[in-house]
């Protein structure tokens, strides 16, 4: 409780009040912290933390499947592919399909991971339920799995390893490793509110590869050593331990995708390109790195070769690799995979599924639907075009905004909506 002296003036009043709430805040906080970080460290021993069995489960029954089937029933896709609700999943983002079982792992921007597990394989989940909930997640929007069966969950500024978490993600308790501390994934003094999604993936060299959003719209000039030098603003890789440590590609301004080429092992990624430059520029970004130490352009450009105001009087290096297609502008494109399956036509196959989030600022708003762009003989990208859409109406409102798309172990496809809180299947010639 705070206590004030007669005559103190309002300001110092309120400083007094603001002062005494974020001691009692704080002090409330403490203990929560102390307990997660205790917890883990139990997982880390495989040792029980006592959770409750009784975990959060997602209801998949009820008006909200109506309400989903009747936007589903308005997305446009080509011949012979049908889409249907697969999961109804809080907060939606990213995806990761165990290897072994095909239960889906859900990332959020908040503070949970969602089990989906479809266990009579009828490609429509019977039980949507929270992962590790003796875990305190922070925006753990990365997930991904190594072939080999291990998950990997890339917070905000941390990752950690869940060994078998396909197999043991029934109970409260599922083994757990820091691979990156707290606060060690990017300097503390950085975290922000913006850009704050990771995406992770395994790459053919068996090493972690991570996306790292910068926070600014276009950071300011006093930020650019530190950003380049801890790697803000680009993609940073790993040993799986988290050893080794490099920055793989750089003047990226907030990838929110990538994933690797099978083919020739080639590094793509989508970008987000620079805020508040007009409606139709810059363009939005889907990027490829035929190898480490690439500078694709940010801060010098917005998104494509249109330069940002705030760097226009500096000369950009002459190494600057351009985007393998523009997308439209502020379409927001996010999560991108490669389909490797063969249930879908040969046109498709070896070619990137990605999705465009929709706009925020945009005079009228583009995006929210799901994109196709093949990948030609030399292994560069060809014309990119929407393959779902209808999400967004003729008058500007959003039904649902897709986030990311993976690929399940059938062949067929899963979008992601953190939107509407869901999952769509994408399938064809059933």
């Amino acid at each position: 409780m705070a206590i004030f002296r007669r005559g103190q003036r309002p300001a110092a009043l309120l400083a007094s009040t603001m002062l005494a709430s974020a001691f009692l805040i704080s002090s409330s906080l403490a203990p929560a912290w102390a307990q997660a970080t205790d917890n883990l460290k139990k997982l880390s021993d495989f040792k029980t933390t006592g959770a409750s069995m009784e975990m959060e489960t997602v209801p998949q029954t009820g008006p909200r499947v109506d309400a989903f089937n009747k936007t589903l029933s308005g997305i446009k896709l080509p011949d012979g592919f049908k889409i249907a609700l697969y999961a109804i999943v809080p907060d939606a983002r990213e995806m990761a399909v165990g290897p072994t079982t095909g239960v889906v792992f859900v990332g959020t921007r908040k503070s949970k991971v969602w089990a989906v597990t479809d266990r009579d394989k009828d490609r429509v989940a019977d039980e949507v339920k929270v992962f590790a909930p003796s875990v305190e997640f922070k925006l753990p929007n990365g997930v991904c799995f190594s072939k080999d069966g291990f998950l990997f969950v890339a917070e905000q500024n941390r990752v950690l390893l869940f060994p078998a978490a396909e197999f043991f993600y029934e109970g409260p308790d599922v083994a757990a490793v820091e691979v990156v501390k707290q606060g060690e994934l990017i300097p503390a003094s950085e975290e922000s509110f913006n850009h704050t999604a990771r995406v992770c993936r395994i790459g053919p060299d068996n090493r972690l590869y991570i996306t790292v959003g910068q926070p600014f719209n276009v950071f300011p000039p006093e930020k650019f050593d530190l950003y380049k030098e801890h790697g803000l603003g680009g993609i940073l890789a790993m040993d799986r331990d988290g050893k080794n440590r490099e920055i793989y590609a750089w003047g990226i301004r907030n990838s929110v995708g990538m994933d690797f080429n099978p083919k020739d092992k080639t590094l793509w990624f989508t970008d987000n390109q620079v805020d508040g430059m007009g409606d139709d520029i810059p363009p939005g970004e889907l990027n490829r790195a035929t190898g480490p130490g690439l500078n694709f352009g940010f801060p010098y450009y917005g998104g494509g070769s249109v330069r940002t105001t705030e760097y226009k009087d500096q000369t950009p290096p002459a190494d600057v690799v351009m985007p393998q297609v523009e997308m439209t502008a502020h379409a927001a494109d996010l999560g991108m995979t490669f389909y490797t399956g063969k249930q879908f036509p040969e046109k498709y196959r070896g070619g990137i599924f990605s999705v465009q989030h929709g706009s925020w600022n945009r005079t009228t708003p583009v995006g929210a639907r799901v994109m196709f762009t093949p990948v030609n003989e030399d292994g560069t990208a060809g014309e990119a075009m929407p393959f779902a859409e209808g999400w967004l109406t003729d008058n500007g409102e959003y039904l649902g905004r897709p986030a990311s798309v993976i690929q399940l172990n059938d062949g067929s496809l899963l979008v992601s909506d953190d939107t509407s809180g869901a999952i769509y299947r994408i399938s064809y010639g059933e």
